[in-house]
């Protein structure tokens, strides 16, 4: 039982360890749902739709309030379709 506990305590630590070495820099990838509370502050980039018929998946990447990078993957209506009126 002590070997169980043990072991369950390093491997604690060691996930701990991992999260702690992780740079500031790293981007967030925001999950996709029906409702997403999203913090902009700058859109680096989107995807261009223009030309896209039907549903497409599309991506934002923005900088949140502080700074940080985000990407959202989601589905979106393509405005590209001819005698789509």
């Amino acid at each position: 039982m002590k070997t169980l506990i043990l072991a369950f305590s390093a491997l604690l630590a060691s996930g701990s360890l991992f999260a702690a070495s992780m740079p500031d820099t790293a981007v967030i990838h925001d999950k996709n749902g029906f409702y997403v509370n999203l913090d902009v502050d700058k859109v680096l980039s989107s995807t261009d739709i223009s030309q896209a018929c039907g549903v497409v998946p599309a991506k934002l990447n923005y900088l949140d309030h502080q700074g940080r990078e985000h990407v959202l993957d989601y589905q979106v209506q393509g405005s590209g379709c001819i005698n789509d009126h």
